[in-house]
């Protein structure tokens, strides 16, 4: 299993894909949550490669009709799990990624300003893989270590930053489980 270490911003042992959609966090902004999502593209569908060409706008377009429906999105996430534990970086940790949206936690809007997202590879009614799980719970033992505010009460889904808008990480993702790493 691999050991992970956040140096610099960067979270070592993963593999690098750098995503031009990021921009500089705020003046001062103290990195103090974590952000759990889902992807699968298309949807439902796993592997390919067309999560990192997503998050790096290069995705092709007319390999599926749905790619046509996200086409100019410009977004990313600091980190994407895959479906075999394997985790890609996008954004260093010290750098905004487009990964929230239109959000609020705790009365704090913007949370791209303040928070680090990770992607797993999944959907919200379907069981995130043991791999997954065991990659999540040691990189956010990493990441909480080089980022002190980030608390377990401070890791919290899509879903509960961005209701009625998101509801990923879904029902499927056992929080009991991956908290219980913590």
């Amino acid at each position: 299993m691999t050991t992970y270490t956040v140096i610099s911003g960067q979270l070592e042992g993963a593999t690098l894909c750098p995503s031009p959609n990021f921009n500089q966090r705020p003046a001062n902004t103290e990195i103090s949550l974590l952000v759990i999502h889902n992807i699968s593209l298309p949807p439902g569908q796993f592997g390919g490669g067309h999560i990192e060409a997503f998050f790096c706008n290069r995705l092709d377009v007319p390999q599926d009709p749905y790619f046509q429906t996200i086409s100019d999105l410009c977004v990313s996430a600091h980190l994407l799990i895959d479906r075999k534990g394997d985790v890609t970086q996008f954004v260093g940790f010290d750098a905004r990624a487009w990964h929230a949206g239109k959000s609020i936690f705790a009365g704090q809007a913007e949370c791209n300003d303040f928070s680090i997202g990770i992607e797993l590879e999944g959907e919200d009614d379907r069981p995130y893989t043991d791999p997954q799980y065991q990659s999540l719970a040691l990189v956010t033992q990493a990441i909480m270590k080089a980022y002190p505010n980030i608390t377990p009460d401070r890791i919290t889904g899509h879903c509960d930053i961005a209701p009625g808008r998101k509801t990923d990480p879904g029902s499927a993702f056992d929080w009991h489980r991956y908290k219980s790493t913590l």
